[in-house]
């Protein structure tokens, strides 16, 4: 069989992996000496590879987060808050694997979005899809998909989510169908999915954001019980790196 029909039926067959590698092998020297069986295990592996990249790519597009955030990348300085240990521990995404909850919180600036879409990255490169949401665009998506009909797509879509981020809660008022609509949301997500939300209110505050007692009871209880909790402390990282930079422009200037 001719070696480009071989190809045209890799790619056919959607084994890039493996149709990328063989040519590698071509222009590789020396590769004759490598028996039938190393040679297969090369291309399997390249194919098993390619795909493992591909459904990263899929699972970090359809997460649409925010930011492009890694947790290699934390800032892990003492006036933070930050907890190297109780991070790392949660890069290994067992807590969305376990359905758990995390619930971030602390002042504007302090990296609580970026964190979030940093687990949640984390989660896609450990094989579990993610869902990134703003707290206000959630609530108007569930309420238009309410009016139009749309709901039960849009909750399907949700829950296929095995993390869902919901960011900013509380930034923008909302009004009690919104928290009833959250509050539904979430108890479908109880013990089937993990989720995980910021917000610049501390936990103990969020009882008078959401107003009525009855569903803030409810959505606590199904929040708070078992959850990671990281709280931010100190002031703005945007100004801190903001005065770091003109610092070190300084320090260039004047050499």
């Amino acid at each position: 069989m001719l070696y480009q029909q071989t190809l045209e039926k890799l790619h056919a067959m959607k084994l890039t992996g493996i149709a990328d590698a063989l040519e590698e092998q071509r222009r590789t020297q020396n590769v004759a000496e490598l028996s039938f069986e190393e040679r297969l295990g090369l291309l399997v592996e390249r194919q098993w590879l390619w795909r493992e990249n591909r459904s990263l790519q899929t699972r970090l597009r359809l997460a649409r987060l925010k930011v492009q955030a890694y947790v290699e990348d934390l800032d892990y300085r003492a006036s933070r808050g930050l907890g190297r240990d109780v991070l790392e521990q949660m890069a290994a995404a067992e807590w969305v694997a376990n359905r758990r909850c995390c619930l971030i919180t602390g002042p504007a600036g302090s990296g609580k979005t970026y964190l979030a879409c940093a687990l949640a990255q984390q989660a896609c490169r450990n094989g579990f899809r993610s869902l990134y949401f703003q707290a206000q665009k959630l609530f108007r998506d569930l309420a238009t998909a309410r009016c139009d009909g749309s709901l039960t797509r849009l909750l399907a879509r949700i829950t296929r989510a095995q993390l869902l981020v919901i960011d900013d809660l509380g930034l923008e008022k909302a009004g009690p169908d919104d928290y009833r609509d959250l509050l539904e949301l979430i108890d479908d997500r109880h013990g089937t999915g993990a989720t995980l939300i910021t917000s610049q209110y501390p936990v103990t505050a969020w009882h008078d954001l959401i107003g009525n007692p009855t569903i803030a009871d409810a959505l606590l209880d199904r929040l708070v019980h078992g959850a990671y909790r990281i709280d931010f402390t100190g002031e703005s990282m945007r100004k801190l790196r903001a005065r770091e930079a003109s610092t070190s422009n300084r320090k260039r200037s004047a050499g």
